[in-house]
């Protein structure tokens, strides 16, 4: 699936109706640029969760739970692991097996311990639509 996306709102949205939709036990690996709209997109698929705190990428703590929606929130921003062996430290085992959502930024820097059934998100820029679109790949 592809949407198009002229404005953040549209990202919200379309994370949003993906989040509203999630099953206890999905994984969505989101990719894309430094810049593009990661944080966004997790901020519409919390919402579609019913999770109403803020949400924010966390890029220095790995993981964030957002535990009060209709079904757990694991957030992981995994930019900064350095060695797969990290994920493993971090018990990574619970959240990708457990009955929450994982949505996972910069899922390829640890592809060997992702499971088959993950879903791939990969959001990217094309500047001749507009500074503001981006186009979302769902798969």
């Amino acid at each position: 699936m592809i949407i198009q996306s002229f404005r953040e709102k549209d990202t919200f949205d379309a994370a949003y109706s993906l989040g509203s939709q999630a099953q206890a036990g999905d994984i969505f690996l989101l990719e894309g640029e430094l810049g593009v709209g990661k944080t966004v997109f997790a901020k519409g698929f919390a919402k579609g969760l019913g999770i109403d705190e803020p949400v924010t990428s966390p890029t220095f703590t790995i993981i964030q739970e957002y535990p009060q929606g209709r079904i757990s929130l694991y957030h992981f921003d995994v930019y900064r692991i350095a060695d797969v062996e990290e994920m493993y430290e971090l018990g990574y085992e619970s959240y990708f097996f457990g009955d929450g959502v994982c949505l996972i930024e910069w899922a390829s820097l640890i592809e060997e311990i992702l499971p088959e059934n993950s879903r791939k998100i990969l959001i990217e820029k094309d500047l001749q639509q507009g500074f503001d679109y981006r186009q979302i790949t769902i798969e």
